[in-house]
């Protein structure tokens, strides 16, 4: 493969996790991945890592629990004991405790409940308002093309399509592809 990755302007795909979260990016990986041992708020905190300002972490954990107040009921609890959905939302939460410019999401969906993709697919509407772009990698198609302003069709890892969600969701290819039940 060949190429380069650039966030306003600057080349990341060389740099450290840390250095691009530094960067203003923020990152929920396919399957979560919570720290298993620690509890909701402990997870929190590491996603505020680069800053630890009491002020500041206290600010961005109200934000957090504004999207996700079943994680302020659940502060305490270990990460390992919560449901899929939960740590799905631990997982944005603390991806969002930096603050993020860009926030990556990949399959966030993945295992979940409908109510559950329902309910994620609101905050990430939400979280797009509040001024984060939000790049969503998703295999529900009908879904993200439901909340996305622009989107890109992969095939075996090569662009088959791109354009406006509502051009997607009016070009054949995609319908048949992946729209239909």
């Amino acid at each position: 493969f060949a190429g380069a990755i650039t966030f306003r302007g600057d080349r990341i795909d060389r740099l450290k996790p840390n250095q691009v979260v530094r960067r203003g990016i923020g990152v929920v990986p396919e399957g979560r991945r919570v720290f298993p041992r620690m509890t909701v708020e402990e997870n929190l905190r590491m996603g505020a890592y680069a800053e630890w300002r009491a002020g500041d972490l206290a600010e961005r954990m109200g934000r957090v629990f504004a999207l996700f107040p079943r994680l302020a009921e659940r502060r305490a609890q270990r990460a390992a004991t919560m449901s899929g959905g939960e740590q799905a939302m631990l997982a944005m939460g603390r991806a969002l405790m930096s603050w993020p410019a860009l926030l990556l999401l990949d399959e966030p969906s993945l295992g979940l409940s409908p109510l559950l993709v329902e309910q994620l697919f609101d905050i990430v509407q939400a979280i797009n308002r509040q001024g984060t772009t939000v790049f969503l990698v998703e295999q529900n198609a009908r879904k993200s093309l439901a909340i996305a302003h622009r989107g890109y069709v992969l095939q075996k890892g090569e662009i088959v399509g791109a354009g406006t969600a509502a051009e997607l969701r009016a070009s054949d290819v995609v319908r048949h592809a992946y729209l239909t039940t």
